[in-house]
């Protein structure tokens, strides 16, 4: 883990984007998010309580202490509309650190979530992560299809409650070129 990363600045911008790392402030925005069945019905373990969705709250601001990468809370620049949530977290299945987002539906077709995910996958690698991944059901064209438009490549399945799911993965640029450990 890169230490110096720890007092480096959180936020990110991109050409469209501003990802910002969690705060309460953000609570209402993820419990509307978190409580969408078209939203969080795909993510594992479904839709968010608002209870839960406070208690993930404190676990992203806490993850975010501890790593010094972690999720952000997605919003257009210049509204300051919050599109969603995108980032990085270790998988409780211990597949490894893994790229997470979800974004309003209103918000597809428009490029944001690979903006979003490009950016939190640059930043974790700088951050000192060799291999991260992701994780969609194997239906899930358009997730697919993000993840690897920013690079990422099959590297396995696993099924998950009665779906195909397809790991895909991005190794930090001087593992790429010599290979994985």
């Amino acid at each position: 883990m890169n230490a110096a990363l720890f007092s480096a600045p959180r936020s990110v911008t991109t050409v469209r984007l501003s990802l910002l790392p969690p705060s309460p402030e953000q609570l209402d925005d993820l419990i509307r998010l978190k409580a969408d069945e078209r939203v969080f019905g795909y993510i594992l373990h479904g839709v968010r309580t608002p209870v839960r969705t406070a208690e993930e709250l404190e676990d992203d601001m806490d993850f975010w202490q501890v790593r010094g990468y972690g999720i952000w809370s997605v919003f257009l620049r210049g509204t300051g509309d919050f599109l969603g949530v995108a980032g990085l977290m270790e998988r409780s299945d211990g597949r490894g650190v893994a790229l997470r987002y979800a974004l309003w539906p209103e918000c597809r077709g428009h490029g944001y979530a690979r903006e979003a995910v490009a950016a939190a996958l640059a930043f974790g690698h700088r951050a000192g992560v060799p291999r991260i991944i992701g994780v969609a059901r194997e239906s899930n064209a358009a997730s697919r299809a993000v993840m690897s438009e920013i690079g990422m490549t099959e590297c396995g399945e696993f099924h998950n409650h009665g779906h195909r799911m397809v790991v895909l993965e991005s190794l930090a640029p001087h593992l790429a070129s010599h290979g994985s450990p």
